[in-house]
């Protein structure tokens, strides 16, 4: 038996409105009967689905896991997605890979690094 990845899931206060923010990231729809409880976007067949479920509590620790995305016009990129509602919290350029940190809406951490194409 083997076992693959099926989703990436995310806690949040209002599961509709950090899809939406991903959903925008990832130019890709939030999927059908998505509410403030429950949403999700489903990236591609071969690729893990992003689920965002609310929870009671907020936030009170850096992730322990987060999303690393890539691209070739890091700092273009990095502008669209603050301009989509991220906040930049640290830019990296270490072991030769190029990176920034970044928060979504809710507090969740993910990088954006430059591809090396």
């Amino acid at each position: 038996m083997s076992v693959r990845l099926y989703a990436v899931t995310f806690d949040c206060s209002d599961a509709a409105e950090l899809a939406d923010f991903w959903s925008a990231v990832l130019e890709r729809p939030v999927d059908d009967a998505a509410s403030s409880d429950v949403a999700s976007i489903s990236v591609g067949e071969n690729l893990p689905r992003w689920y965002f479920m609310r929870v009671p509590e907020g936030k009170m620790v850096k992730n322990r896991v987060h999303a690393d995305l890539v691209t070739t016009d890091l700092m273009a990129e990095v502008k669209r997605i603050v301009d989509l509602g991220a906040t930049m919290q640290e830019e990296f350029d270490e072991g030769g890979f190029r990176w920034f940190t970044l928060v979504d809406p809710q507090g969740n951490e993910f990088d954006v690094m430059a591809s090396a194409e």
